[in-house]
C-alpha cells in the first residue's frame, strides 16, 4: 500500500519533487539502456563463425581465465542476461557464467552428470539472437559438474529456470543454437528475422 500525504501548502513542493524522482528515474532507465546495448555490442551476434565452434576444455586456472569470468558476469548483467558463454565473447574455452537465485556462478569444463527423464518446452531467448524466441524442449532437472576458478571440483543440482539456463550455455560451448533446437516452424520463423532483409531498389 502506498504511503497517505495530506493536501496542504507543501503541494507545489510535493508536486517538484514527484517530478525530479521522475527525472532521476528516466535518467536511471536511459543509462541501463545504454549499459545495455554497449554490453550487445560486445556479445557476439548471428553470423559470426565462432558461435558455430566448439570451444577448448580449459586447460590452466590462472588470473586471465579469473578476469575473463569477472568480465563476462559484468556483461551478462548489462546485458540483463541470466547466462553468457565464453563463445559468445569470442573466446573458444569451455567456460560460462549464470546467475542462479540472484547468485552469480562460474563453471569451468562443464558437463552435464545427470538429467531428469521429464522434459518441458519453453520459449527461450538468447543475447547472441537478441530477435529470437522460440519454443525448445529440456529436461527439468540436471546435475551439472564441472571445475570453479581454481581448478577445483564443482557440481550444482538444479531445477528450472536455472536447468535451462546451464543447458543452453553448455550448448553454446558446442556451437549450438536455439534454433537448432526447436520446431521447424519457429526455426523457420527465426530464421527470417535473422536473415538481412533486401534494401529495396538495391541492385
Amino acid at each position: 500500500m502506498a504511503e497517505h500525504h495530506d493536501h496542504d501548502d507543501h503541494d507545489e513542493h510535493d508536486h517538484d519533487e514527484h517530478e525530479h524522482d521522475e527525472f532521476a528515474e528516466d535518467e536511471q532507465e536511459l543509462e541501463r539502456r545504454a549499459r545495455r546495448l554497449v554490453a550487445l555490442s560486445r556479445i557476439r551476434q548471428y553470423g559470426d563463425p565462432v558461435l558455430r565452434m566448439r570451444a577448448r576444455e580449459v586447460e590452466t586456472f590462472d588470473d586471465d581465465l579469473a578476469r575473463l569470468a569477472e568480465r563476462m558476469t559484468a556483461l551478462m548483467h548489462d546485458a540483463n542476461g541470466v547466462g553468457l558463454a565464453a563463445t559468445q565473447v569470442g573466446v573458444l574455452q569451455r567456460l560460462f557464467v549464470f546467475s542462479d537465485e540472484g547468485e552469480d556462478r562460474v563453471l569451468v569444463n562443464p558437463v552435464i552428470a545427470k538429467a531428469s527423464r521429464d522434459t518441458g518446452a519453453e520459449e527461450e531467448g538468447c543475447l547472441s539472437l537478441q530477435e529470437v524466441r522460440v519454443p525448445v524442449e529440456r529436461p527439468i532437472k540436471v546435475t551439472i559438474a564441472g571445475a570453479d576458478l581454481s581448478g577445483g571440483p564443482v557440481s550444482f543440482d538444479l531445477e528450472l529456470p536455472s536447468a535451462r539456463v546451464v543447458q543452453h550455455e553448455l550448448d553454446h560451448l558446442d556451437g549450438v543454437l536455439i534454433i537448432d533446437r526447436t520446431d521447424p516452424d519457429a526455426r523457420r520463423e527465426a530464421l527470417a528475422k535473422l536473415r538481412p532483409q533486401p534494401v529495396l531498389g538495391a541492385r
